[in-house]
């Protein structure tokens, strides 16, 4: 094949079959859609080329600067296409996640901006949020950027509806698959390709799949977070189902080493979640049924993800003081203080409280007196053992009381005798009116 552009490379990605020894569906094929084989190497190609092809020779002429509100694959993408074009980009974010990802986007020539933020992701109705200002001053008329704007742009989702998804019938020789499993992340292939699918055969279910909660899974929401992305529809999707982090490893492990495929988490996740889904069904079928998911991205990005979580896999030994090692009877024990609770312990316990977000989001509003450890350096601390005196009581907080739970239930096992967690996190110690400082 032959391009003008590497552009022209974007989309028309294979549509393989899984090996039913591998997945043990006997009555349904299941299909890969492996997006992560796009030229930037990944599905969010598609929606950064969508939304910023016709807007790019006007921004040229003026010399503006590509912005997105990103720290993953949509910003790399971008950062290439604007390079392509002879023009800057802007990544911002509150936080960034994933080293390589961030290393990549430099290594790019791209600048990463990062805002205080008070929660993890943009939440467009808290107006006193800097991330969610700055995002309506980038849509104000007059800016002197293209912003892309992921979460809310619906040529994010065009992107998919008019290439994803038919690609996926015409591979399937005209016919739509019995079931779509999407995971969410913006939401944009998923809406995209489910109506596509549906506009041919209203009959296709489609499974989303969303993050447990706390859980970090690269490129998926959880439940509360995909509530605040605006192309999000609950409607689009026939039933919402979690996905751990844990299945989205085994699922990327799986795809890797049983089908060749270079997934990364969300790609196992994806997998992961159809095969739990579908299993039940499959039972009970006597007819050839066809489910897809699709492959993101690729596992390259994800290396140092996969050994916080699995050192053992990259020949590293296993940790035990990590939360991924909890048992559900641990997590359901895990020492919970509400909000009232909290304030009168403060008062009369005078226990260190440690807020577990990341630092745009901790500058933006804390708890009096608590002190800053991110999640992922609070879980290196833990892997030499207790970090604080075990004569001083330790109040965990976070966005929404999920991770802090986790850890307070870590600490419990090893041995602290007084630690909780503060139910609902920073919100809910925001919503009930109780006093926070900004840095």
């Amino acid at each position: 094949m032959r391009y003008d552009s590497i552009t022209e490379a974007i989309g028309n990605t294979p549509l393989v079959r899984i090996d039913p020894e591998v997945h043990g569906l006997r009555h349904i094929d299941l299909y890969a859609k492996l997006e992560m084989l796009n030229p930037f190497g990944s599905l969010k190609d598609r929606a950064a080329w969508n939304m910023a092809r016709d807007r790019l020779p006007e921004a040229a002429a003026r010399g503006a600067t590509v912005v997105e509100l990103s720290s993953g694959n949509t910003a790399k993408a971008l950062a290439l296409i604007a390079g392509l074009h002879g023009l800057p980009f802007k990544s911002v974010t509150n936080r960034m996640r994933i080293p390589e990802i961030k290393d990549l986007l430099l290594l790019l020539g791209a600048e990463i901006e990062e805002l205080p933020g008070q929660s993890e992701c943009l939440d467009p109705t808290d107006t006193s949020d800097p991330l969610t200002l700055f995002h309506q001053r980038l849509n104000q008329p007059g800016s002197t950027h293209l912003h892309t704007d992921q979460y809310f742009n619906p040529l994010n989702a065009e992107a998919h509806a008019r290439g994803t998804g038919p690609e996926i019938i015409d591979d399937l020789d005209g016919r739509a698959p019995d079931w779509f499993i999407a995971c969410v992340g913006t939401a944009g292939s998923s809406t995209g390709v489910a109506s596509a699918l549906r506009a041919h055969d209203p009959a296709v279910r489609v499974i989303g799949l969303v993050g447990e909660k706390s859980e970090f899974i690269p490129g998926i929401r959880t439940a509360e977070e995909v509530q605040e992305v605006g192309l999000f529809d609950p409607a689009t999707y026939d039933v919402i189902e979690p996905v751990s982090a844990d299945e989205a490893v085994d699922g990327m492990l799986t795809l890797m080493r049983r089908c060749a495929l270079l997934s990364g988490p969300t790609g196992g996740a994806a997998y992961s979640g159809a095969v739990r889904h579908l299993k039940p069904l499959d039972a009970a079928l006597t007819e050839r049924r066809t489910a897809v998911f699709i492959v993101c991205d690729r596992a390259e990005s994800y290396l140092g993800y996969v050994g916080r979580r699995r050192p053992e896999l990259l020949g590293r030994p296993p940790v035990r003081n990590s939360v991924a090692t909890l048992t559900r009877t641990e997590l359901d024990g895990a020492p919970i203080i509400d909000v009232g609770e909290a304030q009168k312990w403060i008062e009369t316990g005078q226990p260190l409280v440690v807020d577990l977000r990341g630092p745009f989001a901790f500058a933006a509003l804390h708890i009096d007196g608590s002190v800053n450890i991110v999640d992922e350096l609070f879980e290196e601390l833990l892997r030499g053992g207790l970090p604080f005196s075990r004569t001083r009581p330790v109040l965990l907080a976070c966005p929404v009381g999920e991770k802090s739970a986790r850890y307070a239930a870590l600490l419990t096992r090893m041995g602290h005798p007084d630690v909780r967690s503060l139910a609902g996190g920073i919100i809910a110690w925001r919503d009930a009116g109780a006093p926070l400082v900004r840095d």
